[in-house]
């Protein structure tokens, strides 16, 4: 029997790299492994005790519609309870409430790009900006960054040489989802130069800005100096608050005639999840002793991690100073090879492990091919466990 025939554009919208090999996690918990779920950014820290109390206490008798750019409750709250606090002079005019940051960074690539255009990156980056800018028909182009080097900052020269007619934003995710690189003051006045010198928008996704492991105060995209209406920031409560399934994230610009244009399509959803407000509402109560919690309990996490990668003989990672992630290179061939291997056929005690492989945080052909990808979300012991299969496993692995 004939089937009906798909666009040609849905094939250009890449798997997720990060869930490709859920069905081979799932096979092997049915068969009663137990599996250790470093591959994405799920940590087991619990939510603030005040956001799980705001949707216990939540009552109503219908649920309705908040405005399309979130209640103004809650972009009231963002600017008093958070962004002033973190000393970013933002209005709650300032803020548009998204359902979470991937609809963030859709809007924003809609409203800054006409299909063909383009943004910049530093690769590797977040694979979902390769799925955001292929579902808006834009071209992300990648500016290398290496693993030798700690994946620092290209020089200015570097990233223009990449600057063509069409290139209408750089995109920077700070600190690094997938590396955990840090940009400090330096880094971002460079980056701000550049988009200064082309007028092009600076997109920074500052979701992990609580998540910063040195002394150095962070440094936001928004105290860039003369670049008001260029600046646009991604931000969610998913990491802050770890509340990954509320759903809320926001963008927050000077650029009314941008803010006003992506009102246009958040209109077109109606409105972000209520709940998912309302539980980030009651996060937002949380004091500052919960982040310097969770903060310690990450560098002790990433301290010992890295030490005990470096550890296994033809591993290697360099230190991140921020995020809960890293990109290590492993000794084998193929890192995707490896990981549903991993999956598929090892076992260590009725236990084995899940990674992320790194080369489709990549844009340029054969890059991460050996690396991958680890979340260092789980507590201490637990990752003890996890190395000690790694360690047997690259062993143990014939590829």
């Amino acid at each position: 029997m004939p089937m009906p025939v798909l666009s040609n554009s849905s094939a250009y919208i890449p798997a997720s790299a990060i869930r490709v090999l859920t069905p081979y996690a799932e096979r092997a918990e049915a068969e009663g492994i137990k599996v250790y779920h470093l591959n994405i950014g799920a940590p087991d820290i619990k939510s603030p005790v005040s956001a799980v109390k705001a949707v216990a206490d939540f009552r109503f008798d219908h649920l309705p519609y908040s405005n399309s750019a979130g209640s103004l409750e809650l972009r009231q709250a963002l600017t008093k309870k958070y962004y002033n606090k973190v000393g970013l002079d933002v209005c709650p005019d300032d803020i548009l409430v998204t359902t979470a940051g991937s609809e963030a960074l859709s809007f924003i690539f809609h409203a800054v790009c006409d299909p063909g255009d383009e943004i910049l990156a530093m690769e590797p980056f977040y694979c979902n900006y390769s799925t955001m800018s292929r579902m808006n028909g834009v071209d992300m182009k990648a500016v290398h960054t290496d693993i030798d080097s700690a994946f620092a900052l290209p020089s200015a020269a570097e990233i223009e040489r990449h600057i063509t007619p069409r290139t209408r934003a750089i995109i920077v995710c700070n600190p690094s989802n997938p590396t955990g690189t840090l940009y400090g003051k330096a880094e971002m006045l460079a980056i701000g130069d550049i988009c200064r010198r082309h007028d092009i928008f600076l997109i920074c996704d500052e979701a992990y800005r609580e998540f910063c492991y040195t002394e150095e105060p962070y440094f936001s995209a928004w105290h860039i100096p003369d670049l008001d209406q260029n600046v646009v920031l991604v931000d969610s409560a998913s990491k802050r608050y770890n509340l990954c399934g509320a759903r809320i994230g926001c963008i927050v610009s000077r650029n009314r005639e941008l803010l006003e244009l992506i009102t246009r399509f958040a209109q077109a959803r109606l409105c972000p999840p209520v709940l998912g407000q309302v539980a980030t509402l009651g996060a937002l109560e949380a004091d500052a002793s919960y982040f310097e919690a969770v903060r310690n309990e990450y560098i002790a996490r990433r301290d010992f991690m890295i030490k005990a990668l470096n550890d296994i003989p033809g591993v290697y990672s360099p230190v991140p100073e921020g995020a809960f992630y890293t990109v290590a290179r492993l000794p084998v061939k193929n890192a995707s090879d490896f990981c549903k291997w991993l999956l598929a056929e090892f076992r260590l005690d009725g236990e084995t492990l899940m990674l992320t492989p790194a080369e489709p945080f990549y844009s340029t052909p054969g890059c991460g091919r050996n690396e991958v990808r680890i979340a260092y979300v789980l507590e201490i012991p637990q990752l003890k466990r996890a190395v000690k299969i790694l360690e047997k496993a690259l062993v143990s692995y014939k590829g």
